[in-house]
């Protein structure tokens, strides 16, 4: 994969995502297949390297929550990083976390694009998490597409997660997330709410999870 010289990423492409009268700019990859791996494509397929819908839902929620200093917030599975960002744009103290090495990369090429060069980017593995203290928030959009992450990331809520505190989670509507919404009200106090992203192309419905302990 040849890299561009000036952000040490393969072939990019710049996009622009409105979140409340605030554009972000996304250098995003200009072809997926570079990062996919050839001798296993089904394998860690880099679900990272799209902007989804469920990310624009979350970006647009945290951008409207009121700000508070003394709260912070954990993204999981980050990706390009658009809602770590823009909360932070917003104002939010909050925490950007992949395990991927490549989505790493764009998340932190796209924190300096728009103006976050000391935004706190780092690997967090839900199996083996090294990130210390707890949070107020735990924030994710498009985590849930596999049945073998449901334990690791209740166990990582569970570790990270202020007693208080709340998980806001976006996701499409497909079987392996609405398992996992079922799966969490064992433990877990649901609001949820489906909300839509609308293109002259098309409408894509996602699901805006938020979910407290249970007392």
């Amino acid at each position: 994969m040849e890299l561009d010289a000036k952000t040490g990423l393969g072939e990019t492409e710049e996009k622009t995502v409105g979140i409340r009268r605030r554009n972000f700019k996304l250098l995003t990859p200009k072809s997926i297949e570079a990062h996919i791996d050839p001798e296993n494509p089904l394998n860690d397929f880099p679900l990272w390297a799209k902007v989804w819908e469920a990310s624009w839902v979350l970006a647009d929620f945290l951008a409207g929550l009121v700000v508070d200093p003394g709260k912070r917030f954990l993204e999981i599975g980050c990706g390009l990083g658009l809602v770590g960002v823009t909360a932070a744009s917003f104002g939010h103290n909050i925490v950007m976390t992949e395990h991927n090495a490549e989505a790493l990369k764009f998340a932190r090429a796209n924190a300096a694009l728009n103006r976050c060069p000391e935004l706190e980017i780092i690997d967090l593995d839900w199996n083996s998490p090294s990130v210390y203290g707890r949070f107020d928030y735990v924030v994710g959009s498009e985590i849930v597409y596999h049945e073998k992450d449901f334990e690791p990331l209740r166990n990582l809520f569970e570790r990270l997660l202020e007693p208080d505190g709340e998980v806001i989670l976006c996701e499409g509507i497909r079987r392996t997330s609405l398992n996992f919404f079922k799966e969490m009200q064992r433990y877990f106090d649901l609001k949820a709410q489906q909300k839509s992203i609308r293109s002259p192309e098309k409408t894509v419905p996602v699901i805006l999870c938020r979910m407290k302990r249970k007392n």
